[in-house]
């Protein structure tokens, strides 16, 4: 039951930003709407967490990250694909965003900050990169990859 309301959710959202250009703009509307004092964005760290207890989402793990694809694009989010992952006090593998990166930032202990950011939506433009860092306690981290594109670079 969990999996169908978090797809759900994660449609509501990816068909309320689908045709919107990834800039700034697209990250204040989502704080706006979806932020971290919404119901929509409580709902949202709830079923991350109902999801990691009962293994559909974030069933891998490596370099200290739990991690896991839970929608494919061109399914119920539209084009875009769906990933959470959980990172506490770790630095990721670098990757290039080809189409851009929506993400939500949802914490669990500690005062995380995912790049520097804390709980809240962002959102990366088409080519960006980075090393995903998670400092100061523990995440999720869900984001939507428009197509499912993502690009890791060995760096």
């Amino acid at each position: 039951m969990s999996q169908q309301l978090f797809t759900e959710l994660v449609d509501s959202i990816a068909s309320h930003i689908a045709a919107t250009p990834l800039d700034g703009a697209m990250e204040d509307e989502l704080n706006r709407r979806f932020g971290p004092r919404s119901e929509v964005f409580r709902k949202l760290t709830e079923l991350c967490a109902a999801g990691e207890a009962e293994g559909w989402l974030m069933a891998r793990e490596a370099g200290g990250i739990k991690y896991g694809r839970a929608v494919k694009p061109g399914g119920i989010a539209g084009n875009f694909s769906v990933d959470v992952v959980r990172m506490k006090d770790v630095r990721g593998p670098h990757h290039v965003h080809t189409r851009g990166e929506i993400g939500a930032v949802m914490p669990l202990s500690g005062s995380p900050r995912f790049d520097g950011r804390s709980a809240g939506w962002y959102v990366y433009g088409p080519g960006s990169d980075h090393h995903p860092t998670v400092e100061g306690g523990d995440a999720y981290v869900l984001y939507l990859l428009p197509e499912g594109e993502i690009e890791f670079t060995g760096r």
